[in-house]
């Protein structure tokens, strides 16, 4: 099953219902080597789901930046749902997080 690291709306438990039509069981982790920034969601959809108009989105960084997210284990199906929740803005790349483990995360296209 794949790996999911989320930092955003991805957490929440409104967007998990609304994409996977349950709440995500995770552990807490983090990503090295990113930074946060903001992108403005001009999809009503997903602005409606979210609640935000501004999402956080990662771009390289330093090495000493981190940032702190969830992993959550989820579906094959799940993670074409979690593609199609994310605006052109993002990719999935696959990246490794501080706990050795390897997840799929959503970074600036």
């Amino acid at each position: 099953m794949p790996l999911l690291f989320s930092y955003g709306t991805l957490q929440q438990e409104s967007v998990q219902m609304a994409s996977f039509g349950r709440t995500l069981k995770g552990q807490p982790d983090r990503l090295p080597g990113w930074r946060r920034e903001m992108v403005e969601i001009i999809d009503c959809e997903v602005f409606c789901l979210s609640g935000e108009r501004f999402h956080p989105i990662l771009v390289p960084g330093d090495a000493d930046d981190e940032i702190s997210g969830m992993v959550f284990e989820i579906s094959e199906d799940e993670l074409l749902r979690a593609d199609a929740y994310e605006v052109a803005d993002y990719k999935r790349i696959a990246a490794p997080l501080k706990s050795g483990l390897t997840a799929f995360v959503y970074v600036k296209a």
